[in-house]
């Protein structure tokens, strides 16, 4: 949930600093007990992330989005960094040194999104609340009769946060923050949508279709009951009066197409350039990320341009693109199609995992279809976490709406960016690691993340994944996908381009399916500066590795390399490239030596 910076300047001459520490607590203990402080609050203030990860102890609750629950989490975060930057770094061991950058990063990260107020006019059709109250039955584990009422009253909770909601986008609208008018619309298509689907067949009604079977049938009952009269009562109602408000108050002063960037924002542009820094952990500016993408996409022409030869027996880009969009058999025709397909290639990828990663994880992912709460205005799929404990895995969710625009060329990079070698491989990794704060396995930077996610797109075609040319094809449109963000998300929020300019854009220079880049371009209006962190993560990670190479000649290894690169969770860019630097010191100290071992 997004969440605002209010000042509290004022009242810090009021407070009485109290030390958390005992008396002759050293730097490394003063800093376990603060990356704990940090993560507990961060689950209080959090619930259903908390839920999501498989802690309990939330799940009766919602976030706080009220702006006296923002100046609290501002306050506790504040104070997290202060103590953070009070403990000398010099006194720290290696890896205390990393726990200590990506806590400050992390920590300073969310205070730059709340500074950017986005929850005073984001309209998000893709993570907003009506979608995202729908899929909480998919990570909340309900095995008592008191979990079942603890989800009841998280119900209930939800026509209050739907207020919130409103109230904050009304107090944007009086500061002049609205909304982008397709992202209004599309929200608005949805609540209207949900608000005439019969409340047993919404997303959060899943529960009481399979309650446990070691319940009574009192027990289910009830449990029916309550959460009935909680949709009812409290969650159908607050969809509606959300949905009146878009209509009669965001809808009419929503910003138009032509103006759908950061840049047409009250500091607007000032914010843009925090969401840089936040997603990528790199100083760039717009010009220089909009120049690198068009950098980029150049050398995608190129490069599909000879494999369309080779397939084709055309090297004419706009004719490549034309038989890959037009021709029907380059499309699925069925939704089963669609997920067989899914099932299949991420079978193939976990069967070669051995042979290219020292650590692997324990926890299995699993293929899931998007519900069709979202599915009409989502992306291709994406991935979401297990638990920590195993028993809920992680999930390669796909989306099967309208399969005939699903284009064929694409499922295979597609399944191996979200699942394996791609998120799952290194956020189940990231969650088994051994020795290291539970911030540093849960949370992290997207350039990290999603560069590792477009990194597994090019390493599948090492590992010899991808079925055919064809499919080859697809894993370049996705790298082109990716190099496009680069130009077009600079482009929406710093150089005033309008909606349509950047879906011609992508249209111009992918092979994307043509709803899918309008469901894109919606997505970069909606998230500033996420789409950025792919490719910028994707370029670090290329780049190490062939330093690697170069370095170590012979004794690089691949395993090895990959191990380096996963052992310390989704750290900054710069703190990679120095894990990386020790990875090649210590492999290179003698010949033969073995490369540097991960934790498993």
């Amino acid at each position: 949930m997004t969440v605002r910076l209010l000042t509290l300047l004022a009242m810090f001459p009021l407070l009485i600093m109290i030390s958390p520490y005992p008396s002759d607590a050293g730097p490394s203990e003063r800093l376990s007990k603060l990356c704990d402080d940090f993560w507990q609050g961060h689950l209080k203030a959090n619930p259903t992330s908390a839920t999501s990860l498989g802690d309990k102890r939330y799940d009766d609750q919602l976030e706080d989005i009220t702006p006296a629950g923002i100046a609290a989490d501002t306050k506790r975060l504040r104070s997290v960094l202060a103590r953070a930057k009070a403990i000398p770094e010099q006194s720290l061991s290696a890896q205390d040194r990393v726990t200590r950058t990506a806590l400050i990063t992390e920590v300073e990260d969310q205070l730059a999104w709340i500074g950017c107020g986005f929850e005073e006019w984001t309209v998000d059709p893709l993570g907003g609340p009506q979608n995202e109250f729908m899929n909480l039955p998919d990570y909340t584990s309900i095995d008592t009769p008191a979990d079942g009422a603890h989800f009841v009253k998280r119900i209930r909770a939800m026509g209050r946060y739907l207020d919130d909601q409103v109230a904050n986008l009304r107090a944007g609208k009086a500061h002049g923050k609205v909304a982008a008018r397709d992202a209004v619309q599309k929200t608005l298509d949805q609540l209207t949508r949900i608000n005439a689907t019969p409340a047993e067949s919404l997303g959060v009604w899943k529960p009481a279709l399979a309650p446990h079977p070691e319940w009574s049938g009192a027990e289910r009952d009830r449990f029916a009951n309550d959460l009935a009269e909680a949709i009812r009562t409290s969650l159908v109602p607050g969809l509606e009066r959300y949905r009146v408000f878009l209509e009669k108050e965001i809808l009419p002063v929503s910003r138009s197409s032509e103006h759908a960037g950061l840049s047409e924002l009250p500091h607007g542009i000032d914010c843009y350039r925090k969401m840089i820094r936040v997603h990528t952990s790199v100083d760039m500016t717009p010009e220089e990320i909009h120049q690198l993408g068009l950098d980029q996409v150049a050398k995608f022409r190129r490069d599909l341009a000879a494999l369309g030869q080779k397939v084709f027996g055309t090297s004419d880009v706009a004719e490549i693109q034309r038989k890959l969009r037009a021709d029907p058999e380059m499309h699925f025709k069925t939704s089963a199609e669609v997920e067989s397909k899914a099932r299949e290639a991420l079978a193939r990828a976990q069967a070669a995992v051995p042979q290219w990663f020292g650590i692997q994880p324990k926890a299995p992912c699993e293929v899931k279809v998007m519900g069709m709460h979202e599915a009409p205005y989502s992306t291709i799929a994406y991935y979401r976490q297990g638990t920590p404990d195993g028993k809920r895995p992680g999930a390669y969710m796909i989306n099967t709406y309208l399969p005939e625009t699903r284009p064929r060329y694409e499922a295979e990079a597609l399944a191996f960016h979200e699942s394996v070698p791609g998120h799952h491989l290194q956020i189940a990794i990231a969650q088994e690691l051994q020795g290291i704060p539970e911030f540093r396995k849960h949370q992290g930077v997207t350039a990290f993340v999603e560069g590792w996610g477009l990194y597994s797109e090019r390493l599948a075609d090492e590992m010899g994944l991808y079925s055919s040319d064809v499919d080859r094809l697809g894993m370049l449109s996705f790298d082109a996908w990716r190099a496009c963000r680069l130009v077009v998300d600079t482009g929406i929020h710093s150089m005033g381009w309008s909606r349509q300019k950047a879906i011609d854009y992508m249209t111009e220079n992918s092979v994307l399916a043509e709803n899918n880049i309008v469901n894109e371009v919606d997505r970069y209006i909606t998230w500033p500066g996420q789409a950025l962190a792919y490719k910028l993560g994707q370029i670090e990670i290329l780049r190490l590795r062939d330093e690697a190479k170069e370095k170590l000649g012979a004794r690089f290894d691949i395993k090895a390399f990959h191990d380096a690169v996963l052992r310390n969770g989704a750290v900054p860019l710069p703190v990679l490239r120095q894990d990386i630097e020790e990875y090649i010191a210590q492999a290179g100290q003698a010949p033969g030596a073995a490369p540097v071992k991960a934790q498993p």
